[in-house]
């Protein structure tokens, strides 16, 4: 008989988490296992990704009502005599626009959000909630299954979440799954009293995939420069697209005749657009959006920067590696794991005058060039293989 598993994301934007996801899916043995999947917004660029076989579920109850305008919604719930969850409202709003802490304030406004969301009705063998803070919080509050995961994709200690809140919630779940062992130890140090549900599965990645997709024409015309360096990101702060405009100031006036390919939006593009105009680098910093596929610009760029502020363990990275590109990364605190300095990569400080002189290494070398991609080619990064880890711990 198939086991019944259900997977909880926010939403399918771009982004590692959900890119993960989508892969994990299609990885997935359907013939063993019936699958939904619940968003709470039916939205995003991996939306159309999601194999077939995957039942889409959304929130039932007040939540569309609850998470729409707030005087359109407060309205609603005073006509309708609502007046308990008119007041979680006016919390929830006053906790996301006050708490300056982005992640300690979803974690918090859960708390009123959940009032808005019954309980699913239908019993699962396993319930995975695959983003931090509120997937994992619906599957705890809102969910029965025999097994309960969690996942996080991020280092916890530099998220800005806050554990008192979590520990609550992680101890009712059988694991908690993050994508790398720096981020094992990291939560470990967290939580001492639950180091032994704590578990590896790294982020599943298809070189094949990636590879035949890298030969494709890109979707949008680009004006390629010799030297083009590229990052593909979630335009948000702990990704450091700020840095890399700093940075690009800083080569542009060391004379460097460099372009910068960002891919990906966010919260921060127009702050991040500001910056570029005040810099005079609009033909030199170059705004692509979300890309359904960005491999076919990663394969034409020189070289791949992630200037983030932390990670977990980057997907775009190992699709970078996947591709060859000599990579440039700050030194987060889990770039080591999937950097090694001067072999598959270098590794920075995290500042603009640091970024700018590898950067001009790879600039000025064709050797350097040559010896990072002559060290990736003979790397081997495929994970399809992680999904048995997830067998191994649903069906034990």
């Amino acid at each position: 008989m198939k086991k019944k598993l259900l997977f909880v994301i926010p939403s399918l934007d771009a982004g590692g988490g959900e890119k993960s996801l989508v892969n994990l899916l299609n990885t997935l043995d359907f013939d063993c296992y019936t699958v939904d999947l619940l968003v709470f917004q039916r939205k995003g660029l991996f939306l159309s990704s999601i194999p077939e076989a995957v039942t889409l579920l959304t929130p039932q109850g007040h939540y569309s009502v609850f998470t729409g305008g707030l005087v359109s919604t407060c309205l609603n719930l005073l006509k309708s005599g609502r007046i308990s969850l008119l007041f979680h409202r006016l919390i929830y709003s006053l906790k996301t626009k006050f708490i300056r802490n982005k992640g300690a304030a979803e974690q918090s406004a859960w708390l009123n959000l959940r009032e808005a969301i019954p309980n699913l009705e239908n019993p699962y063998d396993v319930a995975i909630g695959f983003l931090e803070k509120s997937s994992i919080y619906y599957v705890v509050d809102n969910v029965t299954a025999k097994q309960k995961i969690g996942w996080i994709h991020t280092n916890y200690s530099q998220s800005g979440m806050k554990p008192s809140f979590d520990l609550p919630y992680f101890t009712q779940l059988d694991w908690v799954i993050t994508v790398s062992p720096e981020c094992v130890t990291d939560l470990k140090t967290t939580f001492p009293t639950l180091t032994s549900r704590f578990a590896v599965i790294h982020n599943i990645v298809s070189a094949k995939l990636i590879r035949q997709l890298a030969t494709k024409e890109p979707e949008k015309v680009i004006d390629w420069t010799p030297f083009t360096l590229i990052t593909v990101a979630r335009l948000s702060p702990e990704k450091g697209c700020d840095l890399a405009v700093e940075t690009c100031k800083l080569l542009v006036e060391q004379g460097l005749d460099v372009q910068w390919l960002l891919i990906g939006d966010g919260s921060e593009r127009l702050s991040l657009e500001a910056q570029v105009a005040r810099y005079g680098l609009q033909k030199r910093f170059l705004f692509l959006g979300l890309q359904a596929n960005p491999y076919s610009f990663v394969q034409r760029a020189s070289v791949y920067v992630q200037p983030s502020r932390y990670e977990g363990k980057s997907i775009a990275i190992d699709e970078a590696k996947i591709l060859c590109k000599p990579i440039v990364v700050t030194n987060f605190p889990t770039a080591k794991d999937q950097i090694t300095h001067l072999k598959t990569g270098l590794i920075s400080p995290m500042h603009p005058e640091d970024l700018a002189n590898e950067i001009s290494k790879i600039y000025h070398s064709t050797s350097l060039q040559n010896d990072l991609m002559l060290h990736l080619s003979h790397e081997h990064i495929d994970s399809e293989q992680e999904i048995e880890k997830l067998y191994a711990l649903v069906n034990g």
